[in-house]
């Protein structure tokens, strides 16, 4: 299948905004569309109807950044957004779909993940989000129904996609499932723009599409967005709720790939690391101190990723 046309973005993104949205008067009489008619974008944005149209169409070939600049600003996209739509022009019309080589984790980046340790749980996600590998911890709170090694496996290997939109398992552990849901979809259309001769991501999208009805409904809204920070808050099976937020490390040796790190976000979630983190290194976790005793200081995960890094570096 092919993931995404600029003419079918320009259309999703023109029916989400109003007339009233970029300062034009709406006159009360009934609109045949939800959002901007094509002859008021291409008067805001200074280009010709029958131009606008063939964009749309894909029949005017390749558009300037200069339009498409002005029509991410009448469109009110922000940046991602206005990237993803460069992205879009820059394609062929029909662009022809090739098959990647399969994606390996960069040694570095094992090692980095090695020298983290199970101090924060940790997830190296590949280009379409398969999970290329994670240490002991982050696999415990993620995947835990999973076997560890399973990402070694290239017939076993985990995708992140596929858990949240066909694994029970993964959409029962995650009480934010719809938010987090958008975001996947979100991201793996932007990623879709970046290389849209992916065969393994055309045939992702088009699986995922068919086998799950929330799956298309998202993707169909057009929705583009980059997935750099957020928050899980989860039910696990095994240490109860767990609140989360996430970070996204990019990778300079490896662009496609990204480290997420996840730390606590309240007290009660750090116990719970905690408690997994023994669990998967066999180690006692001890009541709390009693009075006097030193508290053991926990590592801020993000200093720790610094600190492994300037080591490899060294």
């Amino acid at each position: 299948m092919e993931l995404e046309s600029l003419g079918a973005y320009l259309k999703t993104r023109r029916d989400r905004v109003t007339p009233t949205d970029v300062g034009l008067r709406a006159y009360g009489t009934a609109r045949r569309v939800p959002g901007l008619r094509r002859e008021e974008l291409a008067q805001l944005a200074g280009v010709s109807v029958g131009y606008y149209t063939r964009l749309e169409q894909g029949q005017a070939g390749t558009a300037s950044p200069q339009v498409l600049d002005a029509l991410a600003r009448v469109l009110q996209l922000d940046r991602t957004e206005t990237a993803h739509l460069h992205n879009l022009a820059r394609q062929p019309v029909t662009p022809r779909l090739v098959r990647p080589l399969t994606e390996s984790p960069h040694s570095r980046v094992l090692a980095l993940l090695s020298s983290l340790g199970e101090s924060a749980p940790a997830v190296l996600l590949g280009r379409r989000g398969d999970v290329l590998a994670w240490n002991r911890t982050g696999h415990a709170l993620v995947a835990e129904h999973l076997d560890f090694d399973a990402p070694d496996d290239l017939a076993r290997r985990p995708s992140l996609p596929r858990m949240f939109f066909l694994d029970s398992f993964t959409r029962d552990l995650h009480r934010n499932w719809d938010e987090l849901a958008k975001i996947h979809v979100a991201y793996l259309r932007l990623t879709a723009g970046r290389y849209p001769t992916d065969a393994r991501l055309a045939e992702l999208v088009g699986e995922l599409a068919m086998r799950s009805s929330d799956f298309a409904t998202l993707w169909a809204t057009g929705d583009v967005a980059d997935c750099t920070v957020g928050t899980m808050r989860l039910r696990h099976p095994t240490v109860g709720g767990v609140n989360v937020d996430y970070q996204v490390w990019l990778q300079p040796d490896s662009p496609d790939h990204r480290l997420e790190v996840y730390t606590p976000n309240d007290s009660a979630s750090g116990d719970a690391l905690r408690l997994l983190s023994s669990q998967v290194t066999g180690q006692r976790v001890s009541d709390r101190p009693a009075a006097g005793e030193p508290v053991a200081e926990q590592r801020d995960p993000g200093a720790a990723l610094v600190e492994a890094s300037a080591r490899l570096d060294g």
